[in-house]
């Protein structure tokens, strides 16, 4: 059993039926990958009238769905399409079309359409009616099983052979399917044991495929502290993971980059990580891959302006130390002010003006990124300059076959939010549409379209 995911949620009705020998038929169109970008693709594919049948590595499909969805299932967000599109900074062009044909109202209209309603949270993002991701998947594996979708689980991919057949590594050994057309949603690189595990790189850069190396997005990173070691015993033994709650974080990288927001975020036991964190994962990411570390600037108190705090601190404290002063004048305790003790020396704490600045502006200094596996997605994959429009592999060598992929394992990346999903289901339409375009051209001459 998978401790992963609940009992309910491995119920029969979530397992398609394994295939004793998967035979593809001379038009039948092979999804590999489960997860949201796979189901969309086999969608399209199935309402058009292709057959179907998708393959996974793992015993059920849409393991990271379900998982995603633990907590309340953020299906997308309600805010205009001009700045949803911006969520997906240096590739907003490559995403943009995928948005035009299904964007936010286009994600709730299909929930819909399953039978299940939405609601917007209070911060705009959007939600299942019950928060549950279960009902829907349930829903959207019952149309497709409904439309002729076939389900061949425990079938993980392994390349092509040199004919440009499929091969799968199954429990009863090596098989390999002919097929003339593909679509590939393989996911990323983050959550390898929920079948996430980017091997499939070195087989498409074998096949000519222009692949960016996969980086972990929207995880936490390891702080370098005062002195370059990371978080003090002290600190990390009583503050790992509590949050940071009402401040903002501002980075300006190299690059020209600059980023601002107003959140909050939690301390781990190495670092920190958490939704303002994420936000901000890509630049200080790419900063450290650049030059081996990053910072970013904490404002303690966001909603105090600079000479409100400065003049707090300047009051006269008596006997009070300073820790006290702040918790009395400024509410400024807890986790924040041993924040300030983990990164200032004593002349800062002594000198009025730094101390002011560092509330106001706390350099906290970083080191590593946290592992791929731990992030809750991946930047990098497949480029754009290796796909046509509709995301069909240009650089492969069997002109027999069209090979369409969709999903995670291409090169974007997005915060948390509704935009990663969203932008998933998107290009699985895409791909989907581009796939069943060419098999109605097949279907129709019997020549590679």
């Amino acid at each position: 059993m998978d401790t992963l995911l609940a009992p309910s949620l491995l119920a029969p009705s979530f397992l398609a039926p394994d295939v004793a020998e998967p035979v593809s038929s001379p038009f039948e169109v092979a999804v590999i990958g489960g997860g949201p970008a796979g189901l969309m693709a086999a969608q399209v594919l199935a309402r058009g009238g292709a057959p179907v049948r998708v393959y996974d590595a793992m015993p059920s499909v849409g393991r990271k769905f379900l998982l995603a969805g633990r907590g309340g299932l953020n299906l997308t967000h309600s805010e205009s399409a001009d700045k949803f599109v911006t969520r997906y900074g240096e590739r907003q062009a490559q995403v943009a079309p995928w948005l035009t044909e299904f964007g936010s109202p286009q994600v709730c209209q299909w929930a819909a359409q399953l039978g299940v309603g939405t609601f917007v949270g209070s911060s705009g993002r959007v939600f299942p009616s019950d928060m549950k991701a279960a009902p829907l998947l349930r829903a959207w594996l019952h149309e497709l099983r409904q439309a002729g979708v076939r389900f061949s689980m425990r079938h993980r991919w392994q390349g092509w052979t040199d004919s440009g057949a499929l091969r799968f590594a199954t429990p009863s050994g090596e098989r390999c399917v002919a097929a003339p057309l593909v679509v590939l949603a393989l996911g990323g690189g983050s959550w390898a044991r929920l079948g996430s595990d980017g091997a499939w790189v070195p087989w498409l850069l074998a096949q000519g495929v222009e692949v960016a190396s996969l980086q972990p997005s929207n995880g936490g990173f390891d702080v370098a502290g005062a002195d370059g070691g990371g978080w003090s015993e002290h600190f990390s033994s009583r503050f790992a993971g509590q949050p940071f709650k009402s401040v903002a974080l501002r980075v300006s990288d190299s690059r020209g980059r600059h980023f601002e927001r107003k959140g909050e975020f939690v301390a781990t036991q190495t670092g920190v990580e958490g939704s303002l964190i994420y936000a901000a994962s890509s630049v200080l990411r790419d900063e450290i891959l650049a030059h081996g570390h990053a910072s970013f600037e904490l404002d303690l108190l966001p909603d105090r302006s600079a000479q409100e705090v400065l003049a707090e601190v300047r009051r006269p404290r008596a006997s009070r130390s300073m820790a006290s002063h702040l918790k009395g004048r400024l509410r400024l305790d807890g986790i924040k002010s041993a924040l300030l003790h983990e990164l200032l020396d004593k002349a800062a704490w002594q000198d009025p003006e730094r101390l002011a600045l560092a509330i106001k502006g706390l350099r906290v200094p970083l080191k590593a990124t946290r592992p791929l596996d731990e992030a809750i997605s991946s930047a990098g994959g497949v480029r754009f300059e290796s796909l046509s429009p509709q995301l069909r592999l240009q650089a492969l060598p069997w002109p027999d076959q069209a090979v369409f992929c969709a999903g995670e394992m291409l090169d974007w990346e997005a915060p948390t939010g509704g935009y990663l999903l969203t932008a998933c289901l998107a290009s699985g339409q895409q791909a989907g549409q581009g796939a069943l375009d060419n098999w109605r051209s097949r279907a129709t001459t019997g020549v590679v379209a």
